[in-house]
């Protein structure tokens, strides 16, 4: 059955690989720099974030949010469309705007910055330090890129514009 969605004619079928590879990088970037920072403050919390996020990211993001996208099975530009598929059966396009996922996107990719900000800064306050300061810098920097320059480039040639509710292009 045909799906009666709109979707953005002038976005990529599939995303190039190079970019591909520059998102994950920078994700994989945020999650590490995010569980150093928790590491400052106790290591224990650092695993638990990681274990965390790891489990989100793999597993239930794409669940809730991949199977009912269109770059199910493609490559999206962080190439989990393809991830999805290999993990989990396709569900519908007219169901993504009323996902789970997509409901609690904002919250989980908020609390991969917010954790380790507040934990970091934390750890700072108990006793100072320069490399705390760097991963702090590294922190914020590759959340400003991941969670905001990247997203909004990556949003603009995406089929899925005008119907995600977390687009950044429109």
């Amino acid at each position: 059955m045909e799906s009666e969605v709109e979707i953005y004619q002038g976005g990529l079928e599939e995303y190039p690989k190079p970019s591909i590879v520059l998102a994950n990088l920078s994700i994989v970037l945020w999650i590490a720099v995010g569980t150093v920072a928790c590491w400052f403050l106790r290591p224990l919390a650092a695993w638990v974030y990681l274990a965390a996020v790891m489990i989100m990211t793999v597993f239930v993001m794409r669940k809730l949010v991949c199977t009912n996208c269109y770059y199910y099975g493609k490559w999206c530009c962080t190439g989990w469309g393809r991830l999805s598929a290999l993990l989990f059966s396709k569900g519908s396009i007219d169901r993504f705007r009323r996902s789970a996922g997509i409901r609690i996107a904002p919250l989980f990719y908020a609390l991969l910055i917010l954790v380790p900000l507040i934990m970091i800064i934390i750890a700072l306050a108990q006793e100072y330090s320069v490399p705390k300061i760097v991963v702090l810098v590294l922190l914020l920097l590759v959340s400003i890129y991941s969670g905001f320059l990247s997203i909004k480039r990556n949003c603009s040639r995406c089929k899925m514009k005008p119907i995600c509710p977390g687009s950044a292009a429109k």
